[in-house]
């Protein structure tokens, strides 16, 4: 046999209320940045500004996100790859034109066997490799 609650159907929809606008505050909440501690230092970057610096040697930021670009819409799985294989990649993951323009520049007969050297025939400056 099952025990009674204690509440009858109307305490019971009057508490879910409560416990609704409970779990709505505590949400809210939740959204707020808190301070930092007295020992931690204080937080000076936006999370939302456009991120500066870590640029490798002998690139600049545009060929940096261009790259990073690129390889998000061709992925690992292309290479190695040439120049009509990048275009319908490009293509198929419905890539900005400027790419596909960048790409109608690759040499027709030439195979690429990672991102980089894609970069490079591109005429994007890539890293300088450390000795």
């Amino acid at each position: 046999m099952q025990e009674n609650d204690k509440n009858g159907p109307i305490q019971d929809d009057e508490a879910k209320k409560r416990m609704r606008g409970d779990l709505r505050s505590n949400r809210e909440e939740a959204r707020e940045m808190e301070p930092s501690g007295e020992d931690q230092p204080e937080p000076y970057r936006d999370p939302q500004a456009l991120r500066t610096g870590g640029t490798p040697e002998g690139m600049t930021s545009r060929d940096v996100e261009l790259r990073s670009e690129i390889a998000q819409y061709l992925g690992r799985h292309l290479y190695p790859t040439g120049r009509e294989e990048v275009l319908d990649a490009l293509r198929a993951e419905h890539a900005p034109d400027r790419l596909l323009e960048m790409a109608e520049g690759l040499p027709a007969d030439q195979r690429f066997t990672n991102v980089q050297e894609l970069a490079q025939a591109l005429g994007l400056h890539t890293e300088s490799h450390r000795s």
